[in-house]
């Protein structure tokens, strides 16, 4: 990524990249279609032998329907959050699986985090507010991976609100 606040010399406090889970693989995804069409297959043949033949343009039909999800599911895979706080500027990116980007810029002075957790089911939902806007981010993560991205983005923002320290050298 290039951008604009490392051209101005700044160093980031904090910089993520969020990309939704998929625990499939492309083999994975082979394998789930080989033994769906392999399974339809052998059931549109009982059922072609038994002669109620329309039935076959159903199961092709569900087949056909798995393979549409799964490849939006992977689709929508492409999408990601990038994130990153410098001590002027916090920027968010989001880009969507089709590659339309939208930036949010804020001054982390005026940001407050958000949370909306529910007891059992831990942080449901994140949010960066600054200024009367509210953006949602880390909608791709678990709830507990969205509570360890909180932390670090807050003590990101903390950082940046506390400014610049002095070492004294003696």
């Amino acid at each position: 990524m290039t951008n604009d606040n490392s051209r101005e010399g700044e160093v980031p406090l904090f910089s993520a990249v969020l990309r939704p889970y998929r625990s499939m693989g492309s083999s994975g995804f082979k394998a789930v279609m080989l033994a769906i069409g392999t399974i339809s297959a052998a059931t549109s043949i009982m059922f072609l032998i038994m002669g109620a033949w329309p039935i076959t343009g159903f199961l092709g039909l569900d087949v056909l329907l798995v393979y549409c999800a799964l490849r939006m599911s992977y689709r929508s895979a492409k999408a990601y959050e990038e994130v990153v706080v410098t001590p002027n500027v916090l920027t968010v990116r989001q880009v969507t699986d089709r590659g339309a980007v939208k930036e949010w810029n804020a001054n982390p002075l005026w940001v407050r985090l958000d949370r909306e957790e529910f007891g059992e089911f831990g942080l449901q939902q994140l949010f960066l507010v600054s200024r009367g806007r509210r953006l949602a981010i880390a909608g791709c993560l678990d709830p507990q991976s969205r509570a360890s991205f909180a932390a670090a983005l807050s003590a990101a923002l903390w950082e940046a609100k506390r400014g610049p320290t002095r070492t004294m050298f003696g």
